[in-house]
């Protein structure tokens, strides 16, 4: 009896030739050491191996289909590590241009810093180049000879405890005129001048017995601002061409202090 082996679901089957052909009823056949009471048939060997081969195909297909998602999961990834640099090439970026920005900032902070000091200076030339000497003339126009015009007056108190400045001080024989100037003067300008004239004697001890009077220059005035001034009893001092000149009307009688 010739003797083959048949593979049928993952197991060796051991087949007779003569299984492969009908039995007699009550006849039994060893496959794969399982007792079977039917023969097993060439059909039957045949269906085993065809099942055998659909399911080698399915775990091909199976196998093929988790390389693609395997494969696709890569290329996802390297994508993701793509938009990662990119996205790390921009924030560098940005970065390198905050850098800049600083820098520029950096260089105009310089720049005004540089135009600020200009802009004192040159309000020191005006305080001193315009005004000064034209106060010589407006306080004579009005009965107020002038000995002296002095810039920028510091003092201290008697009892050393504050400190006054006076941007410009004209000063005559028994006279003495306070002027203050901005380049934009305000009406808390006017209150703190007052502040100050009020308390002047308190800082020059020499000129207790000078008549005090206060006055207020600005290149630019607020609202009602000169008119809140005079009616306090002070000069006001306003810019007239490439000149200044007083803006009290001839009527005008200053305030004594």
């Amino acid at each position: 009896m010739t003797k083959r082996l048949y593979h049928a679901f993952g197991k060796r089957v051991r087949v007779c030739k003569t299984d492969l052909f009908p039995r007699r009823p009550g006849n039994t056949a060893i496959v794969g050491g399982i007792t079977m009471t039917q023969a097993v048939t060439f059909e039957d060997v045949w269906k085993m191996f065809q099942e055998m081969v659909r399911e080698d195909r399915e775990r091909r297909a199976e196998l093929d289909r988790r390389m693609q998602e395997t494969d696709r999961q890569m290329q996802e990834t390297d994508r993701r590590m793509q938009e990662t640099d990119r996205q790390m090439q921009e924030t560098d970026r940005r970065m390198q241009e905050t850098d800049r920005q600083m820098q520029e900032t950096d260089r105009l902070v310089k720049e005004v810093s540089r135009q600020v000091g200009n802009l004192g200076s040159r309000w020191g030339e005006f305080v001193e180049g315009i005004v000064a000497p034209a106060c010589e003339t407006l306080f004579a126009k009005r009965g107020i000879p002038v000995h002296r015009v002095s810039p920028r007056v510091k003092a201290k108190s008697l009892d050393n405890s504050r400190r006054m400045e006076i941007d410009l001080m004209v000063v005559n024989t028994d006279s003495v005129v306070l002027v203050e100037v901005k380049s934009r003067l305000t009406a808390e300008d006017v209150r703190d001048h007052l502040k100050r004239v009020r308390e002047f004697k308190e800082f020059y001890e020499g000129e207790s017995g000078a008549k005090v009077m206060g006055a207020v220059a600005g290149i630019l005035i607020d609202n009602d601002v000169d008119r809140f001034a005079m009616n306090e009893g002070l000069f006001v001092i306003v810019q007239s061409g490439d000149s200044v000149k007083l803006a009290n009307d001839d009527t005008f009688v200053p305030r004594i202090w």
